[in-house]
């Protein structure tokens, strides 16, 4: 006696092991995205460091080690003072350094004038900083030609 079920079940089976359902994630468009933003990335990023045009005299000492970071002020060569890419009173940097770095003296903070500025106005902020405690000041300079 033959079973009319029977060969109806395996044509179902056989189907199914045919068409099994994918279980794995193609990665690969997901890569793709990621190098693509990559690459813009890193096509972007040096265009983000933004600072205030000057002309910063040579010099040939030896670059100084760095570990992080530092702050930056810089000059101008009408004697503004720039505290990153921010204009600020003379009165005003160095509560505002304070502030930044959070009574932390020992950070390291530099000076960036203008060949052109008067060198008594370089002086007069360095020795404002100085004077508050923040011992850690250097000037910037380019190397020579």
């Amino acid at each position: 006696m033959q079973m009319h079920g029977t060969g109806n079940s395996n044509r179902r089976t056989g189907f199914a092991k045919r068409h099994k359902q994918m279980s794995e994630i193609n990665v690969t468009p997901f890569v793709d995205v990621m190098l693509v933003l990559l690459v813009v990335f890193m096509v972007t990023a040096p265009l983000l460091t933004v600072g205030v045009p000057i002309d910063l005299p040579n010099s040939e000492a030896n670059n100084l080690p760095e570990n992080d970071t530092p702050l930056s002020i810089t000059i101008d060569q009408d004697g503004n003072i720039f505290l990153q890419d921010e204009q600020v009173d003379l009165e005003q940097m160095v509560a505002r350094i304070t502030v930044i770095f959070e009574n932390r003296k020992e950070d390291r903070i530099y000076v960036h004038g203008d060949q052109g500025v008067n060198y008594g106005r370089v002086m007069e902020v360095i020795g404002l900083l100085n004077g508050n405690g923040f011992s850690r000041v250097a000037m910037v300079t380019d190397p020579p030609r």
